[in-house]
């Protein structure tokens, strides 16, 4: 069994953020959900782990990365 990485901050301690999911999010909550904080930072996490870790990214790190999905520079993991 592959060991499993828990990383970030409780989402629990979010307790002003507003949580929101992809609109093609499937029924069995398999995605990430996002929140922008008041520091102007973004929160993310696990949908099927409300409760587990969230990140927390600069909007600068998060422009980079969509900048790179909206490429096609990730598809090669679905693959």
């Amino acid at each position: 069994m592959a060991e499993r990485i828990r990383n970030g901050i409780s989402s629990e301690l979010l307790t002003d953020a507003a949580w929101r999911k992809s609109k093609y999010s499937g029924a069995m909550g398999n995605c990430v959900e996002v929140a922008p904080l008041r520091s102007g930072e973004i929160a993310m996490r696990n949908s099927r782990d409300p409760k587990g870790p969230a990140l927390i990214y600069t909007r600068a790190e998060i422009e980079a990365f969509l900048a790179g999905v909206k490429d096609g520079e990730f598809d090669d993991m679905l693959a």
